[in-house]
């Protein structure tokens, strides 16, 4: 099956990791990370609540063809009235309620609630892919936190080796072993090696910053991220699945047919208009018409009803600009979904070529952390006898950290472009990945059926509060790194 095969993975992968490293007494999974952004992420609820305001499109054009009703009451005080008007009242009261029913308007109000409702789907894309986004963001900060502190660890192993060099050096040269220039050396890469330990708590601090801004929280023991679930066998059926259910190639599609119908709504401008009316008018004189005199009604109630035909004669071209103007966006969202699918294509291709030349990389670097660290051992050995020199020591010492840098760089861009692979694919969401319960995945189509047929003027939603929150209380990040992590070697992910 697609779905929960993130959250099963991801017991794996957490599982895998406690047989190399002991647990932590708290630590945060890649699950509760992604967790915590999709209900706490204020651009994601940003775009659900942008969303709401899109659904109410389709009843707001729906309004224009629904019955309307309306009263008007005036109450008018005649201060001077003309000399020659002999039954002219002092004061009047009118009040007129109104009935409108519209029958036909050309098909505008029909084709603006399709339009409405292709937009509705566009927006409930467009959500599937701000989530799909997010998540890729919140994968990357998570594996870049997770490089940053085995960086640090690496960077901080090397440190304390070349210190340990640095003073065997200096033994040695007090007893003539050794030349001022090996001590030199010595110490010239472990002056590199601290700024490089410097340079990787900035990098770790950085990563950590935006992990909270994603997340909402400080990242705690961050946990082996598990097994990416439901990958392509082969680029091809990357790019079939991508061009099925990709949400970016939806919404413009769906753009696309609104626009049609914005085409149609347009020209309906040359067509007749067709409602029917019914009027009613109660005036009260109070007693004041021809000065009250008897045998006049001060007061009455008139009625009517009819039928209103506008036919449009003449409009100056305006029905046609009109026309013409939806039809060249019609045109401009046509040529969108092709620059969408040429997009999507060139994502996907390039996804999966990342991932594969990060899978190769990482083989390929444990085969050097391997050959540096044997190398390492007999240079050392050598130099013991006298048979290598310093520098022959401290280079090897910086081949076995370059291979392990990059292995570690290489999982982490393996990850990434593996998510972005699914994400490109449009199987990168809560759905697919599983982590989240039914009953908790929000669904933009709820709101949708809420408020359609709501009619009555008074309704109305709860006054807007965010739901999202700050993280100003969230202390600043240091460049600590878990103790279980300190291990100098490949930081257990």
């Amino acid at each position: 099956m697609r779905r929960g095969g993130f959250s099963k993975n991801l017991v794996l992968g957490v599982s895998a990791g406690a047989l190399a490293l002991s647990a932590p007494a708290h630590a945060d999974t890649l699950q509760e990370a992604l967790t915590q952004a999709y209900r706490n992420n204020p651009t994601l609820l940003a775009a659900r609540a942008n969303q709401r305001a899109v659904d109410e499109d389709v009843p707001i054009n729906e309004t224009r063809g629904i019955p309307s009703i309306n009263t008007t009451a005036t109450y008018t005080e005649f201060i001077k009235n003309s000399p020659n008007s002999f039954t002219a009242p002092e004061r009047v009261l009118q009040i007129g309620p109104r009935l409108e029913v519209p029958i036909y308007a050309g098909g505008a109000i029909r084709n603006a609630v399709k339009a409405a409702k292709e937009r509705v789907t566009a927006g409930q894309a467009d959500l599937r892919a701000i989530e799909s986004a997010l998540f890729n963001q919140v994968v990357a900060a998570y594996m870049d936190v997770l490089r940053s502190e085995a960086l640090v660890s690496l960077s901080a192993n090397q440190v304390e080796v070349l210190s340990v060099n640095v003073q065997a050096t200096s033994d040695r040269f007090e007893i003539g072993d050794l030349t001022r220039t090996d001590v030199a050396q010595s110490q010239s890469r472990l002056a590199l090696a601290q700024g490089d330990l410097r340079n990787a708590e900035a990098t770790l601090i950085n990563a950590r910053e935006t992990y909270i801004r994603l997340v909402g929280d400080a990242p705690t023991n961050l946990q082996p991220p598990p097994p990416l679930p439901n990958l392509p066998a082969n680029v091809e059926t990357a790019v079939d699945t991508a061009l099925a259910s990709n949400p970016d190639l939806i919404a413009a599609k769906e753009r696309a047919e609104a626009a049609g119908f914005d085409s149609e709504a347009a020209g309906s401008g040359r067509l007749p208009n067709v409602s029917l009316f019914a009027n009613t008018a109660y005036t009260d004189y109070f007693d004041t018409l021809a000065g009250g005199a008897g045998g006049i009604a001060q007061e009455e109630t008139t009625a009517n009803a009819g039928v209103r035909v506008t036919i449009p004669i003449f409009q100056g071209g305006l029905p046609a600009a009109r026309q013409r103007q939806a039809q060249a966006r019609e045109t401009a969202a046509l040529e969108q979904v092709i620059a969408t699918e040429r997009e999507i294509i060139a994502q996907v291709r390039a996804a999966w070529s990342s991932w594969q030349a990060s899978l190769a990389v990482i083989e390929s670097s444990r085969i050097a952390v391997d050959a540096a660290a044997l190398s390492l051992e007999g240079v050392r050995a050598e130099n013991s006898i006298g048979s290598r020199q310093i520098l022959d020591v401290l280079n090897a010492e910086q081949e076995l950290l370059n291979a392990r840098v990059q292995l570690v760089t290489a999982r982490r861009n393996a990850y990434v472009a593996g998510f972005t692979l699914l994400a490109a694919m449009g199987r990168a969401e809560a759905r697919d990945l599983g982590f989240i319960g039914e009953g908790l995945l929000y669904d933009p189509a709820e709101n949708y059926e809420r408020v359609r047929g709501r009619v009555w003027d008074w309704d109305r939603d709860p006054e807007p509060v965010a739901i999202s929150t700050s993280t100003v209380a969230v202390p600043a990040p240091n460049a600590d790194v878990p103790p279980e992590d300190e291990t100098g070697t490949e930081s257990g992910y």
